[in-house]
């Protein structure tokens, strides 16, 4: 490909990628109401279809059973039909599943229909990542990447705020409805956000499309970065095509790409076992049985949403500043710690009005180290650690581990709640959080001020800028 020069027009490539971020992360912001929205109808659920915990379980994991497959086939669809194309495909997708699920007469059918709608959900956690970190310039990807992260938070608090309005002021059997439903106005919105939205400069090199490649750079990049990123961009598809088709057989077939699933799938996996979706299912359901009551509970889980949106925020503006893997293991230590002391309170106090209160600012406490460290660097790694044109199905694998693991917290908490109470619960997610640190102090890479191009050719060469962390005293053992 010969030198390109910069042609007018695109005045502001800022202003440009901003309006990108915005409204391709309404597929996160449908990802957090959606998953969200389960807090607080659930009772409502309970009440109408006569759930018993095995049921609460099902109809809570549905979702997140659906969610897998959505991440671990729509990563492949989307290698294959371009980020753009899946999006919108997914916002239809989402109206769809989201009114079935609304209007289910029956436990069955509303299992069914949530299950459905996790394959939305499921593909949007690994579309919309991808597709931004691609878009995103080198410097900018934390902040942008993690904008994401803050409109899944943003979707769960409107959750919670709709599910308190409505649960106080219309509260009979049938509300739950109505807070599933509310869900079809964002993905209407999303629909019509791509329309606006430019195909990913990376996903379009890969294909051979060098010329459109250069033209949606020309809009997010200034001038002065152009050439240099573009000339990048074609190298790395270049040595991607003559290596690699893309499958998930690939991701297999070196030690390079063994090593970063094998870190993937472990950043996946500690993320969930952090206890985070114990906390964001079922919190309602906890602080009404520790003192609330019902309606005080679903209020009280504004608050926790409210600080799951301020995390996330500092979040995305430490991710510019801080290093990727201090953050995590910041978090997951914060996020253990919170929970052994749920747990001991759990143990010590009756129910009543101050075990309410001790539980809602121990959860408020899990949820600042949660959606301020571990949920922005998780995504964030995930979507810029594997090659071009093993990064649909990397991250499809990846998540779907998670989701599988998400699904299993779902299903069986209600049911380890009933058997061994919530202390003895959260006690084995503070075993499984310790496992998870010592994980990260061996093998977490540090990928912070890297572009794509440079993380990929790191891994591949064994470089240890990418793999041995600055200023660790830990040397991490080859994984082969």
């Amino acid at each position: 490909m010969t030198a390109r020069t910069e042609t007018p027009g695109a005045a502001a490539p800022r202003k440009f990628m901003r309006k990108i971020a915005f409204f391709s992360t309404f597929g996160g912001l449908l990802f957090g109401y959606d998953t969200g929205v389960i807090n607080g109808a659930l009772p409502f659920m309970r009440d109408d279809l006569s759930l018993n915990p095995l049921q609460e379980g099902l109809v809570t994991s549905a979702l997140l059973l659906g969610a897998a497959f959505g991440a671990m086939y729509t990563g492949r669809l989307s290698d294959r039909n371009g980020r753009r194309r899946t999006i919108r495909w997914l916002a239809v997708a989402f109206f769809i599943t989201t009114a079935a699920a609304a209007a289910a007469p029956t436990t069955e059918l509303l299992v069914v229909a949530r299950f459905l709608l996790g394959l939305c959900v499921g593909g949007a956690s690994v579309t919309v990542p991808v597709y931004l970190a691609e878009m995103a310039s080198s410097k900018d990807r934390g902040r942008i990447v993690t904008q994401n992260e803050v409109m899944i938070v943003s979707g769960q608090l409107i959750a919670y705020v709709s599910n308190a309005l409505l649960g106080t002021f219309f509260g009979d059997d049938h509300i739950w409805r109505w807070m599933v439903a509310l869900a079809t106005l964002p993905a209407v919105v999303l629909w019509f956000g791509t329309l606006v939205l430019p195909e990913s400069p990376r996903w379009l090199a890969a294909g051979g499309r060098g010329d459109e490649a250069f033209d949606v750079l020309r809009r997010v990049r200034p001038a002065n970065e152009l050439q240099r990123e573009f000339d990048d961009v074609i190298r790395m598809a270049r040595e991607d095509y003559d290596s690699s088709k893309g499958g998930w057989r690939e991701l297999l077939a070196h030690s390079w790409t063994k090593r970063i699933l094998i870190v993937g799938l472990g950043m996946a996996a500690i993320q969930q076992i952090s206890g985070v979706n114990a906390i964001m299912y079922y919190s309602t359901s906890i602080l009404s049985e520790a003192g609330f009551g019902t309606t005080g509970a679903l209020w009280a889980t504004i608050a926790n949403g409210a600080v799951s949106v301020a995390a996330a925020t500092t979040g995305m503006a430490l991710l510019g500043r801080v290093r990727r893997r201090p953050m995590l293991i910041t978090g997951l230590a914060g996020t253990s710690s919170s929970l052994l002391l749920i747990g001991i309170v759990s143990l010590v106090t009756e129910p009543g009005m101050l075990r309410a209160v001790l539980f809602l600012g121990l959860m408020a406490t899990f949820l600042a180290f949660m959606q301020g460290s571990i949920g922005p660097v998780t995504w964030l790694m995930l979507s810029e650690m594997f090659p071009l044109t093993l990064r649909g199905a990397g991250m499809g694998v990846c998540v779907f581990a998670l989701w599988v693991i998400n699904f299993l917290i779902g299903l069986f908490f209600p049911v380890l709640v009933s058997q061994i109470g919530i202390s003895g619960t959260f006690f084995i997610f503070v075993a499984l959080g310790a496992a998870g640190l010592v994980f990260l102090k061996v093998y977490m890479p540090e990928t912070k001020g890297k572009s794509l191009e440079e993380l990929e050719e790191e891994f591949k060469t064994g470089n240890t800028g990418a793999l041995v962390r600055e200023g660790s005293a830990v040397e991490p053992t080859p994984i082969s």
